[in-house]
């Protein structure tokens, strides 16, 4: 039996399954739409659907470093508990090794795992573990050498904060004590240069109304702003900071002594900007009884 494009476009519609997976079901069906529901939902393919609106906001980074190349994966469970199963962790492992060949998360959602796509081996996934899972970002990074820290690690390569250090120069030993300040003080930009220039108008025009609020002369306020912009960038970008380790220098200082051009780096945190949705228990369990 042919399978029209308005069958599968209606089995999608009644299960919320992909379009590969609804097309597979009909031709295993043999075009029967009850069937193919059935199949799908023997397979979990529609279960895992189902939760696919639910909000991820756990789960961990993983990080991989392959010579000059590194990459870092964000990969979201529903609760914690989850980003501490084996198996979850054993996934994202696996993923976070498929990204060192891909450029996009596109490209790693179609990249292959133990002959699958990883968006397959997601699906599966949320299928057997009963949470929705999403592969949220991934980043890459590329120098003569790349550091990489996992804070918080749950296991080896993987944790709550995940940091990659880019260099040119050979690294001695700093690159990782690098991706720990970084992992500490989340630096906006790696210098002036890089730094958004909207979050530098904003603190730029904060900056301007509290120093006219003090009613000193338009040349005093301009040294004021002056100066604390100054000091705006140091706090803000990696190379004006204080070197955590070592605060009487600078990151750049730090990276200057030890021979080394810092080119980029990558933090990447577990949940940063999704926003969570508070859970009432006593609601809850209220609803339920009622």
């Amino acid at each position: 039996m042919t399978i029209t494009a308005s069958m599968v476009k209606e089995l999608r519609e009644a299960t919320g399954a992909g379009m590969m997976d609804a097309k597979k079901a009909l031709s295993e069906t043999n075009g029967d739409m009850e069937a193919a529901q059935d199949w799908l939902r023997t397979k979990g393919l529609a279960k895992a659907a189902k939760k696919s609106g639910r909000i991820a906001a756990e789960g961990l980074v993983g990080v991989a470093v392959d010579g000059a190349t590194g990459v870092a994966v964000e990969i979201n469970s529903e609760t914690d508990f989850v980003a501490k199963n084996a198996e979850f962790q054993g996934m994202v492992a696996q993923i976070t090794t498929a990204a060192l060949g891909a450029h996009s998360v596109d490209e790693l959602n179609g990249a292959d795992v133990g002959g699958k796509p990883v968006s397959t081996v997601l699906t599966d996934a949320i299928a057997k573990i009963g949470e929705n899972m999403t592969l949220r970002r991934m980043a890459r990074i590329e120098g003569d050498t790349v550091a990489a820290y996992v804070h918080n690690a749950a296991t080896e390569g993987m944790g709550k904060i995940g940091v990659l250090v880019a260099l040119k120069g050979a690294d001695t030993g700093i690159g990782k004590q690098l991706a720990m300040h970084i992992a500490a003080t989340n630096p906006a930009s790696l210098s002036q240069a890089d730094l958004d220039p909207a979050m530098i108008e904003r603190e730029k025009s904060v900056l301007t109304e509290q120093a006219r609020e003090s009613g000193k002369p338009e040349a005093v306020i301009e040294k004021m702003i002056e100066g604390r912009m100054k000091k705006f960038f140091e706090e803000v970008t990696l190379l004006g900071q204080k070197f955590v380790m070592d605060p009487d220098k600078t990151v750049a200082d730090v990276a200057k002594d030890a021979g080394v051009e810092i080119l980029g780096f990558v933090r990447m945190e577990v949940g940063e900007g999704i926003e969570k949705k508070e859970e009432d228990f006593a609601a809850e369990v209220a609803k339920l009884q009622g």
